[in-house]
């Protein structure tokens, strides 16, 4: 799951229309997040956007398909449906890009306000 610097250089440039974006050191990869929250990941030099049933189907179209993770049980990798590739073309083309960034970015946002608030730890 290898990353390079250059290559989360790169995204973090062609999404930048979509606010501030950063990355995170994750497993081998790279999470990337906008403003602070999740929408992406990097692995293997593939970006893969977090994605909703509606944005899954619009990128089966493009031939995309589901980051894969090798749980090193024997049974080899098995898709992980929450992420899937952005298609290559997109990858050339910052407008495009953002386009399909920030469909990912609003259903990351949207999971997040669903989540229910942590429970602050009472100091002792």
């Amino acid at each position: 799951m290898a990353v390079s610097e250059p290559f989360k250089t790169y995204i973090c440039e062609l999404l930048s229309g979509l606010g501030e974006v950063t990355t995170r050191h994750m497993f081998g990869g790279a999470g990337i997040y906008c403003d602070g929250v999740m929408f992406a990941l990097i692995a293997d030099e593939v970006l893969y956007l977090k994605v909703d049933e509606a944005l899954k189907a619009d990128l089966l179209v493009f031939g995309c398909g589901p980051f894969m993770v090798d749980f090193g049980k024997g049974d080899g990798p098995r898709p992980m449906n929450g992420y899937w590739s952005m298609p290559p073309n997109a990858l050339d083309d910052p407008d495009e890009a953002c386009q399909w960034g920030h469909r990912a970015l609003d259903f990351a946002l949207q999971v997040q306000r669903q989540k229910k608030p942590k429970k602050k730890k009472k100091k002792r």
